[in-house]
Formats: C-alpha cells, structure tokens, sequence
C-alpha cells in the first residue's frame, strides 16, 4: 500500500503514481506564467504526512516558488 497516490489527467489519458514515506510524491502543473507544485512527504519526526504547496513562475520560471500553504495530518 502506498502512502502517496497522485493522478493526473490531460489530453493523452490519466496518469497516476504512487510514493513512499522514503520517496514522498511531487507534482507540477503550470501554465507558461503560472503553476501550482504539491510536494507531499512523511515527516519522520512527527510522525505526520506533510503537504505543501507553491506558486510558480510557470514553465517560464519554474525555479520561482512562492509557499502558499502546509498542511500536516
């Protein structure tokens, strides 16, 4: 059983991928001046799944990231 499920939809179909509490799971989906990137991760030290997520600069500027929000649970 995964901890992490992801799935996305486009224009080929549905993709979903699964991770670990060792590999967590991450994911972009961006227009050319805007995104969104979810990382989700087990923090060990809690003992918590994390979840965050940040505004990019979009395919342009993918490396530019803005937390919006962490949520742990």
């Amino acid at each position: 059983m995964s901890q992490f499920y992801g799935s996305l939809l486009g224009n080929r179909g549905r993709a979903t991928r699964q991770g670990t509490k060792a590999s967590g799971i991450e994911g972009h989906i961006r227009g050319w001046n805007m995104g969104i990137r979810v990382v989700c991760f087990y923090d060990k030290e809690t003992g918590k799944d994390v979840v965050r997520a940040y505004r990019t600069g979009g395919s342009n500027h993918a490396s530019d990231l803005e937390l919006i929000t962490e949520l742990t649970g």
